[in-house]
């Protein structure tokens, strides 16, 4: 019997690797080859305690600024085992052959937002293209031995669900739309949810979100779906926002907006000690606020002319080639316009500290999973969460392996959102679940999505989860890291607990779920 891994990116291939180390076959099923997989647009590093940079850094100093970054909604269980086993997981990587630069004490680690030590490893900004191609080669070499089976362009169609026990899933054959019937524990690996924001994300355009959707449809529980991260420094280009890195300011990039008429450095004198490094959900709501005001301007530049020329050459290059690329500006001679964009969803499918699902022998992991980041992402931990979480994920389906789980073809038929549907969902999100909220304008997305006309399954599907996911914004009644709400500007510790929407009887159901205590040994 073999495990069924939907999506082979970083979470999947970490996931089919674990799995193949220890003697387990994988079905490996995706909709595009792993070279197109969005863990490969990761650019800026991967964060990790190596304590290579003379700053007396140590892992609980990686725990705590990941949980004050996630403002404390995230499983410190969870969180304490990601940032544990992050050095090892780093220093596989290299010798794997990932290029990470290299000093004396090992490798060399940068600044990375809302974090006080240089943790971050990096390969240029082409981080996650280097650890892709890592875990390729090495997904490869057990593919030979027949432990790794490959379902390129293949989708999900169902997944096989019984009184909360998942025995498996049906895919489909995009080129000759072959049904195939996958018996066993399922992990998925799908992504984000950029399809909910359509041409608004720095996310691939096949992260469409339908295995989510599809999961509340089949009676799996999601969570925190109000917490979604705006990048403060993205630009609009065709079909979607170029990330400009957060790399670029960990290198010494200023924001500034032209207050009557002089540069304002607004970061640097709002926040002295960690300046424009704080972290993002901080950075976007103050270029929102700063550009909201009577005496600026309606633009925030990033201004990268004062880095060193020997740091563009060596970390920085591709960057570069990026801006003058895509906005004919050379980032060292002049500054760029950037504006916020959403990059990263922080909730997801819902799963606990081994990630399970809701429903038994289903598991998740990736950016797809409601795991490790909380109410705000902190960069450099999305690479490191994929890893750890599509190893956690695979160890646990290893010690819950039930032989006897069959599943069938429950003939539901396949369907597509279409484009013209997909952008209509896009709209209504992207007008009303901002970086500031409140609650007139979030009733108004659900009565406008209420009044959309699904055409099919799909499209239903899709129209629920993003009900869901402004419902839930609705329903947390407090700011707390990427939520933002005006008419409910403090933190409420009261609302220190995670938002599960789950669908009973065809109603969506939210309610909060306390997190777990941190154990103390």
């Amino acid at each position: 019997m073999s495990i069924t891994i939907i999506g082979a990116g970083l979470a999947g291939l970490s996931a089919a690797l674990t799995l193949a180390e220890q003697g387990f076959a994988s079905n490996l099923v995706s909709a595009q080859a792993s070279e197109r997989a969005q863990s490969v647009m990761a650019e800026g590093g991967i964060n990790a305690c190596l304590n290579t940079m003379d700053e007396d850094d140590t892992v609980e100093n990686h725990f705590e600024d990941t949980m004050r970054g996630g403002v404390y909604l995230a499983d410190p269980n969870a969180v304490q085992g990601l940032c544990t086993h992050a050095p090892e997981i780093v220093r596989k990587f290299y010798a794997l052959g990932v290029p990470f630069p290299t000093n004396e004490n090992g490798i060399i680690q940068r600044n990375f937002g809302g974090q006080k030590k240089k943790r971050t490893a990096f390969v240029k900004s082409s981080t996650g293209k280097m650890l892709m191609t890592a875990l390729i080669d090495e997904v490869r070499k057990y593919e030979a031995k027949g432990l790794v089976t490959r379902y390129p362009h293949h989708r999900l169609v169902s997944l096989a669900i019984h009184e909360n026990k998942c025995s498996g899933a049906v895919i489909i054959d995009t080129y000759s739309r072959q049904r195939t019937v996958l018996s066993g524990g399922v992990i998925l690996a799908s992504g984000g949810m950029s399809g909910l924001f359509d041409g608004l994300t720095t996310g691939t355009t096949q992260n469409t979100a339908e295995t989510a959707a599809l999961c509340l449809e089949q009676g799996v529980a999601l969570a925190n779906l109000e917490f979604i991260q705006y990048h403060p420094t993205t630009i609009g280009i065709s079909g979607k926002r170029l990330l400009i890195s957060e790399a670029a300011r960990g290198e010494g990039g200023r924001l500034f907006v032209r207050r009557n008429g002089t540069p304002w450095y607004f970061m640097e004198e709002k926040y002295p000690e960690l300046k424009n490094l704080m972290p993002r959900d901080v950075v976007s709501a103050e270029m929102v606020t700063v550009t909201a005001m009577s005496d600026c301007e309606k633009q925030v530049y990033l201004d990268m002319t004062g880095i060193d020329k020997t740091v563009w050459k060596s970390r920085l290059s591709d960057l570069r080639e990026q801006c003058i690329h895509y906005l004919d500006i050379d980032p060292v001679k002049q500054p760029i316009p950037v504006s916020p964009g959403i990059h990263y969803f922080m909730g997801g499918i819902w799963v606990d500290e081994q990630h399970r699902t809701s429903a038994k022998y289903l598991y998740a992991a990736g950016e797809g999973a409601c795991q490790y980041h909380g109410a705000n992402r902190l960069g450099g931990n999305s690479l490191l969460g994929a890893v750890y979480g599509g190893q956690t994920a695979a160890r646990t389906v290893i010690s819950e392996m039930n032989p006897s789980l069959r599943a069938t073809d429950d003939d539901v038929a396949y369907t597509e959102v279409s484009p013209r549907f997909r952008a209509a969902v896009s709209a209504v999100l992207g007008k009303y679940l901002k970086i500031l909220r409140e609650e007139t304008e979030l009733r108004e997305a659900i009565r406008v999505l209420q009044e959309l006309q699904p055409q099919n399954d799909a499209e239903e599907r899709l129209l629920r989860l993003a009900e869901a996911t402004a419902k839930s914004a609705l329903f947390r009644t407090e700011s707390r890291g990427a939520h933002r709400r005006t008419d409910y500007p403090e933190t409420d510790a009261s609302w220190q607990q995670q938002t599960v929407v789950i669908l009973r009887d065809n109603e969506l159901c939210i309610t909060r779920r306390k997190l777990p205590e941190r154990r103390t040994s």
